[in-house]
């Protein structure tokens, strides 16, 4: 019964060990770090062409960076942005041509951001493209619409910049026009994020 009994203490002691040892492997530091909110932003670039695209100008359009996480262990990056904080720059626009841009972009012929008010990345897989610098390849939903895209990254130390060229029509975006298309925006846009790490 002696031997029975000190075979139970020790087993008790191992189980123990063994849990303890779980519990403070899960109370380690998670090595994903969130996004910094406050200086994470998301900039798209859009640009004219046609006929009269002199007279017109390119647009460049922010949005903070709502929240995301990045983890360096498995290089993996996940960030969202809600569509309805873009704000058109344009600082050669007067202040009206900015407020009917934004209106325009905001609206049900573009990104119809009511009804799709989230733009969210989630990477599938990271290669190298040389110091500190990444190919990142992931899914893009934009407008209601999900599709792979591959973003160039370059970074260190928990800041990073990247950019992808995306077609808006691969979205179920139709490039805006106006006076008969003799003014409109091209199809491809290039799209910017800065990523700060907390």
């Amino acid at each position: 019964m002696r031997t029975s009994l000190t075979a139970r203490m020790v087993t008790g002691f191992v189980l123990g060990a063994i849990l303890l040892s779980h519990g403070k492997s899960g109370s380690d530091p998670d090595p994903a770090s969130a996004i910094d909110a406050a200086r994470s932003v998301l900039t798209v670039r859009v640009y004219k062409t046609g006929l009269f695209s002199a007279f017109a100008h390119d647009h460049d359009i922010r949005a903070p960076i709502q929240n995301g996480v990045i983890d360096e262990d498995k290089n993996t990056v996940e960030f969202t942005v809600d569509a309805r904080t873009l704000r058109v720059l344009d600082p050669e626009a007067s202040e009206k041509d900015r407020a009917e841009i934004q209106s325009t972009m905001l609206g049900p012929k573009v990104l119809d951001s009511e009804k799709f008010p989230e733009i969210h990345f989630r990477s599938t897989s990271v290669g190298e493209g040389g110091d500190d610098k990444w190919i990142v390849r992931g899914d893009l939903t934009l407008h209601g619409q999900t599709h792979p895209v591959k973003v160039n990254v370059a970074g260190r130390d928990g800041h990073y910049l990247g950019s992808a060229r995306l077609s808006q029509k691969d979205f179920g975006i139709s490039p805006v026009s106006i006076a008969g298309g003799s003014i409109k925006v091209k199809d491809e846009v290039l799209v910017e994020f800065e990523i700060f790490a907390k």
